[in-house]
């Protein structure tokens, strides 16, 4: 099968993916691609901040219509360079919120900024809400891209690669019966314990991009990897390169996952026009795309649809009787 492009594709081989948590093993099959959607569900291209309308109820509707998870971004602070301050509610408290409202669909960050915020907490917040929706939480981390955040909390950009890893150290280690622990953000043990523990006992960690590490880091300390979009040849590579890695580590195989702006057109033989990190495209050529992702070992795409013109709900539904029904796990 050929890409967008007309790149040669090669089928990546079928293996079976670590259990982990409900979300973890619906959201991510070996050698299948599944669907999800960024939060918020709306078009809000001309502004950072989002109107938040009908947004419990698009989400509830896009567990309706079989969309695999809905993924939310940790934005601390409204950065105007960046021009997008996501959903604006803190993730954790947004995310206890929708699983409150939802019964079976997963719940992902993508992702918490693991150098601003202490891990203790961060392992607190996730592993409640991992319970509470009887492990629907999908954790992805990340070192942080915006400067302007770090003097706001009194912490160094330079050093955020140092504080990542020493941060998801500390919160592998909560998940422990008896940990003991210490490194710079402080001592575990001396009898105490951090409750809840996580539904299955750990929860799945997607490291995002670089994250300021090397790719062997990430190889051997993640449980999936967030990638950013890429020309299908390029992605492929980097992909190949990382199985490669898994295996010659001995560790099992992890799920590739990456984000998608589109803008749907009305015409579904609308051929694709590049956009932020996206496509405008029509239906036929967007299944094409995801297609070709599947083919080159990516396992879930989150559709982000901030620059769609066409009407929200009417697009989650042609989304989902015209996309979805080719990925249907």
């Amino acid at each position: 099968m050929q890409s967008l492009g007309g790149e040669m594709l090669n089928t990546v081989e079928a293996k079976s993916f670590p259990v982990i948590n409900p979300a973890y093993n619906r959201t991510f099959v070996a050698d299948r691609l599944t669907v999800g959607l960024v939060v918020p569900i709306e078009n809000y291209a001309y502004d950072p901040a989002p109107m938040l309308n009908q947004h419990v109820e698009r989400i509830a509707l896009a567990e309706t219509l079989g969309f695999t998870a809905v993924w939310i971004r940790d934005v601390p602070f409204n950065v105007p360079s960046f021009g997008d301050a996501g959903q604006m509610h803190d993730p954790f408290v947004y995310l206890g919120y929708i699983a409150a409202q939802t019964q079976r669909i997963g719940l992902g960050i993508a992702s918490i900024i693991l150098p601003l915020r202490h891990p203790a907490h961060v392992a607190k917040a996730a592993a409640s809400i991992d319970v509470l929706s009887e492990g629907r939480l999908l954790l992805g981390v990340a070192s942080g891209d915006r400067p302007e955040e770090y003097p706001a909390l009194n912490h160094s950009f330079a050093d955020r690669g140092a504080r990542f890893r020493s941060s998801l150290d500390y919160i592998k280690q909560t998940w422990n019966d008896s940990p003991s622990f210490q490194n710079e953000h402080g001592q575990l043990g001396f009898g105490i314990d951090m409750l809840p523990k996580p539904y299955s006992l750990k929860l799945p960690l997607l490291i995002t991009g670089g994250s300021q590490q090397s790719t062997d880091w990430i190889t051997k300390n993640g449980d999936g990897w967030m990638l950013y979009p890429r020309d299908t040849a390029s992605q492929a590579v980097i992909i190949k390169d990382w199985h490669s890695r898994l295996q010659a580590l001995g560790r099992p195989p992890q799920p590739i996952m990456q984000p998608l702006y589109i803008d749907l057109s009305s015409d579904c033989d609308q051929r694709p026009h590049p956009i932020h990190l996206g496509y405008r495209m029509g239906t036929r050529h967007l299944v094409e795309y995801l297609k070709s992702r599947e083919e080159i070992g990516v396992n879930h795409v989150a559709l982000n649809l901030r620059f769609n013109q066409l009407d929200i709900e009417s697009t989650m539904h042609r989304l989902a009787e015209e996309i979805l029904p080719e990925f249907t796990i």
